[in-house]
Parts: structure tokens; C-alpha cells; sequence
């Protein structure tokens, strides 16, 4: 018994019975006890080690349920043998992540103003929903998102967007990067997609991710090229038709029925990420592509990232009914990727008209931004240009300068102004002069003017000339 002479501690906060455990598992990993050794009884080793039996008992099951020692009737308690791990000394290790760098300016295109969200109101949804008169939430729920969301989803899409589909239609996801994976596991694995350039980043490492072939297909100032669509061996189209990203363009009415007549006579889809289209500043809203579609070639995605807030991750897709068919066929056994009470707090937030009257304030707020922008720029005509102020969270800058985009983005860094250039969002396409995404929504009001004057400092652009 002396190779169970082990050192236990009364005044330990590890209880006696797990430290007499793991004296006895390292005993037996280390070989000091040996396969077939027998172990003293509860009662014998409870004594030589002055515990009680049962803090021997519950060492002693523990082991038992690992699988280290076993159990014979009538015999005792036998070590059992031990596979000998392998052990590859290397010298890996775990790279740090990046320390995110901040700004003086952040002029990212994708953030919004968190200091305007509405708090007290989603609040008091949250607080109806997480009660006992819910424990049913507490249970999984559909795979495409409760259908009380999906509901006020279709009834939104219908009022807003001109989007003519059913709640059923609704497959409510974790935004852009889980819904489109799946989408694409939907269309044949030999699909060639058409995508825009520029584009969305995300949209092409998505694509790559799922060993999906693409082609870029140009963008000018009246949207996507649907001439080179219909002449590139492409068999469905991933598209941004109501504000273009990152160009800010429109799809002209003439290209979304040619676009849509295309589709129709390839019997193919066309994908429609309706990015920003909450956010119209001047005229009536565009109208979805999806709206315009009569022969259902068109699935229709979209999130709450910029309505509301990113770190909601709520998205959602309007399938087809084929490819609903087909959706509910491959996915029958996933649950859905978003906590069920935030999708009734969300649904809640709908139904009671809050949702609506926060995107009114938010337009509002993003106009006088905007208008903000353009005043602060003027100055700087002909030297710099805006264009795509009538949509969207950003507004894209041209410059004349014989300094290239890499150069300029260089001195913004520089001046601890951070922004992106068209450059870093193209595939093939070039520009004739620089030009970059000055994101305005995570700014004050009172700020945007002092942005404004450092990225003109840095550039070394003065009022009307260079």
C-alpha cells in the first residue's frame, strides 16, 4: 500500500475524494501502478489514509467510470491498461489575433449610428417576450424561423419592397454569411455565378469557401452590365440592383426586364442581395427586382445588419417554391441558426410599429448627415466629386490627382483616418481616378466636418485646386 501513500489536503477547496482520484489516475498514467494491480479495498485504503469510506467509494467510481480501474465480484478493484499516447514535440503555436487598430476617422462603409438605436423600446419588447408565459421558447422551433417573424417579415417585404411571397417562403438565418452557403447548396454544384464588379468582398470569399465558380461581371452608372450577362456562360447572377455596393448605382428599369427575361428564358435564378435599400434619400423607393419577377427566377436576401444593428444577426431569404421544396428536403433536421427570443422580440418590434418609426428617425438622421457631407465637400470641386448620395450609408469619392488609390489610402493611414477604395472591392475592372468609400453613419454630425478637413489635409487637396 505504500505506492498509495499520497499527500491529501483537508483545508483544500478540491474535495478529498477528487484529489485521492487524481493521485490514483496519474498513479496509473504515470505506470506507477501497473496493469493488473490490485487496489486496497474502500475500506482498508480509507483507513491508511485516514478518510472516510466513502470519500474512497467516490474516487474509486470516478475511476471506474473513466475506465482506468475495474470492477471483479467478489475480487476488488484491478488497474486496467493504458493505450500509451504518442507525443510529437513541435513547435506550434497560437498566433495572436490582430489588436484592432482605431482611428481618428473611421470611415468604414458597413457601421451605422449605434448612438440612435432604441433602446428603451426594445427593451420592453425583450422583457414581454423572456417571461414564463413563454416557455415554450425555451424549446427548438422551425427550421426556417418562428413563424411569427417570418409574418411580419412578409408583411414588411410586401409594404416596403413591393416583395410578393408568403410567410412560408421565409427562411430566417444568421445573416448573409449562413444564409447564402446554404442557398448555394441548393443550385447544382456545376453552377457557374455571374457577381458583380466591383462587389461585396464577402460575396466572393463565400463563394470560394463553397468551391463555387464565378465570373466578375462589370458594373457601370446605370447598374450591372445585363449585355455581358447574356454573353457570358454563366448560369445564375448574384446582384445588388436597388444600391449597387460599393458604386451606390441603381439598376435601370430597362436592365432588370432584360435581366429578369434572361433568367426566365435560361430557367436559372437570379439572386437579389437587396443591400441598403431601407435608406433612400430623394424620390419615390426602388422597387425590388423580386417584384418586378413573374416567373419566380428571382430569390430575394436581405438582413437587419444596417435597419437595425449588425450584432442582431438576423437575416433572412425568400425562396422560390421550388427551391423552398428542395431547402426543406436537404435541411429537415437543422434547427435555425437564431435564438428563438430574439426573434420574437424582433417580431414584436414589427408588429407594434417600432420598427417602422426607427427607420424613420434613422433616414432622417442619415439625411442631415449626408447633407452634412455634400456642404463639407463642396469646397473641393472639381477636385473631388460625390456620387451615389441617394441611397446607402456612403457616398464615393473621386478624385482628380495623378497620386494612385494605394498612395492616397497610404496618406489617409497616415493621418489615422481609416477608408476604403473602390480598388479594394474590384475583382478585373479598373477605375480612371481614385476613388473611395467615405462611410458617414458612425460619425456625429458635429464631426463629419472635421473628418472631411483631415482627409483633405492628408491628401494635400486645398479648396479648389490640388
Amino acid at each position: 500500500m505504500d505506492m498509495l501513500t499520497f499527500s491529501l489536503e483537508a483545508d483544500s477547496s478540491v474535495p478529498l475524494y477528487e484529489q485521492l482520484y487524481l493521485h490514483i489516475r496519474q498513479a496509473i498514467v504515470d505506470d506507477t501502478l501497473t496493469t493488473g494491480t490490485k487496489l486496497p479495498s474502500k475500506r482498508k485504503l480509507g483507513e491508511f489514509l485516514d478518510v472516510s469510506q466513502t470519500t474512497v467509494e467516490l474516487a474509486y467510481a470516478q475511476l471506474l467510470a473513466e475506465g482506468y480501474i475495474e470492477s471483479l465480484p467478489r475480487k476488488g478493484f484491478y488497474v486496467l491498461p493504458q493505450e500509451e499516447l504518442y507525443v510529437r514535440r513541435g513547435s506550434s503555436v497560437i498566433e495572436p489575433l490582430p489588436v484592432k487598430k482605431t482611428y481618428d476617422f473611421d470611415l468604414y462603409p458597413s457601421q451605422i449610428d449605434t448612438t440612435a438605436f432604441p433602446f428603451e423600446r426594445w427593451r420592453r419588447h425583450l422583457k414581454q417576450v423572456v417571461s414564463e408565459e413563454h416557455h415554450d421558447l425555451l424549446s427548438l422551433g422551425s427550421v426556417q424561423g418562428d413563424f411569427v417573424l417570418r409574418q411580419e417579415i412578409a408583411t414588411y417585404l410586401y409594404h416596403s419592397r413591393g416583395v410578393h411571397c408568403s410567410p412560408d417562403q421565409i427562411v430566417v438565418g444568421s445573416g448573409t454569411e449562413q444564409l447564402l452557403p446554404q442557398l448555394l447548396e441548393l443550385l447544382p454544384d456545376t453552377t457557374t455565378f455571374g457577381i458583380e464588379d466591383p462587389g461585396y468582398p464577402l460575396t466572393r470569399q463565400l463563394f470560394a469557401h463553397q468551391r463555387r465558380t464565378f465570373i466578375p461581371i462589370p458594373v457601370d452608372e446605370s447598374g450591372v452590365r445585363v449585355d455581358v450577362v447574356e454573353q457570358a456562360a454563366i448560369d445564375a447572377l448574384y446582384v445588388t440592383p436597388a444600391h449597387q455596393f460599393p458604386t451606390g448605382t441603381i439598376l435601370s428599369v430597362s436592365r432588370r426586364q432584360r435581366l429578369l427575361n434572361w433568367a426566365s428564358e435560361r430557367q436559372t435564378y437570379v439572386i437579389e442581395d437587396d443591400y441598403d435599400s431601407e435608406f433612400r434619400y430623394s424620390g419615390k423607393p426602388i422597387p425590388s427586382l423580386q417584384s418586378m419577377d413573374q416567373n419566380e427566377r428571382v430569390i430575394y436576401l436581405s438582413t437587419f445588419s444596417k435597419s437595425l444593428m449588425p450584432s442582431l444577426r438576423i437575416g433572412y431569404m425568400v425562396l422560390p417554391p421550388p427551391l423552398l421544396n428542395r431547402y426543406r428536403e436537404r435541411y429537415r433536421h437543422f434547427t435555425c441558426s437564431v435564438p428563438r427570443f430574439e426573434q420574437h422580440t424582433l417580431a414584436e418590434f414589427m408588429a407594434t410599429g417600432d420598427f417602422e418609426k426607427h427607420l424613420n428617425r434613422m433616414r432622417k438622421t442619415y439625411r442631415r448627415k449626408l447633407e452634412i457631407i455634400i456642404a463639407a465637400f463642396k469646397p473641393y470641386e472639381p477636385i473631388v466629386s460625390i456620387t451615389g448620395a441617394s441611397a446607402g450609408l456612403h457616398v464615393v469619392l473621386s478624385v482628380q490627382t495623378k497620386k494612385s488609390s494605394e498612395e492616397l489610402k497610404r496618406l489617409a493611414e497616415a493621418g489615422s483616418i481609416r477608408i476604403n477604395a473602390m480598388t479594394d472591392y474590384r475583382i478585373e475592372s479598373s477605375d480612371p481616378l481614385p476613388q473611395f468609400l467615405f462611410g458617414f453613419a458612425a460619425l456625429s454630425e458635429k464631426t463629419l466636418p472635421a473628418a472631411v478637413s483631415a482627409l483633405m489635409t492628408c491628401w494635400n487637396i486645398e479648396k479648389g485646386r490640388e
